[in-house]
């Protein structure tokens, strides 16, 4: 089997490469690559990439994700969040090869307090959003061999991250003041990473968990909500990193012995966040046979690792 993984410096991308190094043969790019074409501004040298590889699997974790950005920069986040992963569908349908890709919540409103699932309608705030839920329907249109692993909060260990960023504000402020109106579920990279992997697994050997035995891999196709379990606010997500690496490293000097909710109105930002970031994973669980780890979990883990 040839999987060829685009983004591999990302966050996500990178732990891909671990994931994925064991399942066959790996061609990793991101937009600096000089043995193929993996810079998404470049539809051509994409598609041209694709034909050249001719892989089995392609998974894109490459992405516009400066949600802020984009408003102010509307036809590259299309370029690369809807026109590029298009040209990869459309590619891969040719050869029957399967497209895994990542998508957001941001796809929703953030209405309700009800978790998401994955049969709801879509109504973007921002344009990230926007180019996101074009990028799902593009990627749907081309080619049926898809899996889209809609998610949210993601952070990993390499890179910034939430919870560095709240550890080193605190190390430097008798005080934080923190969003506590959004809720969602931290979901590591790592996390992703293995999930996919454990996806592609499946579809290599046509299992479905719940479509019969002999049923072809092709009913796995469509969209999955994937995040950690258990929910949590940006409030509560900064309390328990500041809790946790104090447990994790005694030694760790902690300034700000005071921390405040306030609203998102407190930060207003170019884009809108969802207030509701909740996704239900049902669907997920039970077509791939998983059980998803409590969003603590990751985060203590993330914390035992930086600390």
């Amino acid at each position: 089997m040839k999987i060829l993984l685009l983004g591999k410096s990302g966050q996500v991308g990178w732990e891909l490469q671990r994931s994925l190094s064991t399942l066959g043969e790996l061609i990793a790019l991101d937009q600096n690559s000089s043995d193929y074409c993996g810079d998404f501004s470049n539809l051509t040298g994409l598609a041209d990439t694709v034909r050249s590889v001719h892989p089995d699997i392609i998974v894109n974790a490459a992405a516009h994700t400066a949600v802020d950005k984009a408003e102010s920069e509307p036809e590259l986040a299309r370029t690369l969040n809807a026109l590029a992963p298009q040209v990869l569908a459309t590619e891969a349908a040719k050869l029957g090869a399967w497209l895994i890709h990542y998508s957001t919540d941001y796809v929703f409103d953030g209405s309700g307090e009800t978790p998401w699932v994955e049969t709801d309608t879509p109504s973007p705030l921002s344009v990230y959003g926007a180019t996101k839920l074009e990028g799902e329907q593009l990627i749907t249109a081309a080619n049926p061999r898809h899996l889209i692993f809609r998610t949210s909060w993601v952070y990993a260990a390499r890179g910034g991250n939430f919870a560095k960023t709240m550890l080193r504000l605190a190390q430097e402020r008798d005080k934080l003041t923190v969003i506590n109106d959004q809720i969602g579920a931290p979901t590591g990279a790592d996390l992703l990473a293995d999930v996919t992997a454990h996806a592609i697994r499946q579809l290599t050997q046509g299992k479905s968990y719940t479509a019969p035995s002999s049923a072809n891999a092709d009913t796995l196709a469509g969209i999955y909500h994937l995040v950690a379990s258990g929910q949590t606010s940006w409030f509560d997500y900064a309390k328990h990193v500041l809790a946790q690496a104090q447990l994790v490293q005694p030694a760790l000097q902690i300034k700000a012995q005071q921390v405040d909710p306030v609203p998102t109105s407190a930060f207003p930002t170019p884009a809108k966040r969802p207030f509701n970031s909740r996704l239900n994973t049902a669907k997920l669980q039970a077509s791939f046979g998983l059980t998803l780890p409590p969003w603590q979990t990751g985060v203590n883990r993330l914390l035992a690792e930086i600390l």
